[in-house]
């Protein structure tokens, strides 16, 4: 009988502790609810995921289960393999990001602010955007060759459109009115540029900026597998070769966890420089 009572004992604090839990995340604040929601629907994915090899219910041949991959990742962070092939995809990214993004963000402040520029423009970037970037990495590498200005020109023209057009777009976004102050008030471009296009065209911005970051991983990853001998995609291709599905799946992962903290940072940073924007 004891025993009995105790097993109801522990079911009814479990149940309690549940209970409190749910009252304490229904009574968090939307944002910090929606930042716990974030960093746990990763966890959640791959626990299905392990669950699912585990009952064999996916061919562990073709998707090796979570825990595998782990001892393989770890395995090449201890060696320095990982690191070393991160970190050169994280440079390219970075230069890509400064030759890309701030010309794309200047330019489309300036297509938002003049009706010729943007005549003149416009129809250049709506022609070239639906080309395919990885159809382009033939020629790219045929003009600056198979060393890191072939990667890093790849990753800029990934990065441009996506920030060029939503930049134009958010200033086109911005009411009329403070434009009309500004010229009534006889601010100079620059003044125009940096007091009302920009902190209005602000919310847009950091969105082609998030586009852009996933664009750019995505062709770093292309230009790797072909004419690199360093990179995360140099090192997915790689592991095809020898037949390596753990590393492979490695290098997927990496990409998508920069992805993701690119994506959380840019966040934070959105909520920083934007405090008007209005949270839903």
């Amino acid at each position: 009988m004891s025993g009995g009572k105790d097993r109801w004992v522990k079911r009814a604090q479990v149940t309690g502790s549940t209970y409190l839990m749910m009252r304490r995340l229904l009574k968090m604040s939307a944002g910090r609810r929606d930042r716990l929601i974030s960093v746990l629907s990763p966890f959640v994915l791959l626990a299905i995921w392990e669950l699912s090899a585990r009952l064999g219910m996916i061919d562990t041949r073709f998707f090796p289960a979570p825990i595998t991959i782990l001892h393989t990742l770890i395995g090449l962070m201890d060696s320095g393999v990982l690191w070393t092939h991160t970190w050169a995809s994280l440079q390219r990214l970075f230069w890509g990001f400064l030759l890309g993004g701030i010309p794309a963000l200047v330019l489309g402040i300036i297509m938002g602010l003049s009706r010729p520029v943007r005549a003149a423009i416009d129809p250049i970037i709506a022609a070239t955007y639906p080309i395919p970037k990885s159809a382009i990495l033939p020629l790219i590498l045929l003009v600056f060759g198979l060393g890191e200005a072939s990667k890093i020109v790849m990753v800029a023209i990934g990065m441009f459109y996506p920030i060029c057009i939503n930049s134009v777009a958010g200033v086109l976004e911005i009411n009329k009115i403070y434009l009309d102050v500004g010229k009534n008030f006889q601010a100079s471009r620059w003044q125009m540029f940096r007091t009302i296009a920009l902190p209005g065209a602000l919310p847009f911005i950091m969105s082609g900026i998030k586009l852009g970051v996933g664009m750019g991983l995505i062709l770093i990853a292309i230009a790797e597998m072909i004419g690199a001998k360093s990179g995360l995609g140099f090192m997915i291709w790689d592991a095809w070769e020898i037949l390596s599905v753990d590393t492979m799946y490695v290098g997927l992962i990496m990409i998508a966890v920069i992805g993701y903290l690119f994506s959380l940072f840019l966040t934070e940073v959105e909520r920083w420089i934007i405090p008007w924007k209005v949270e839903r």
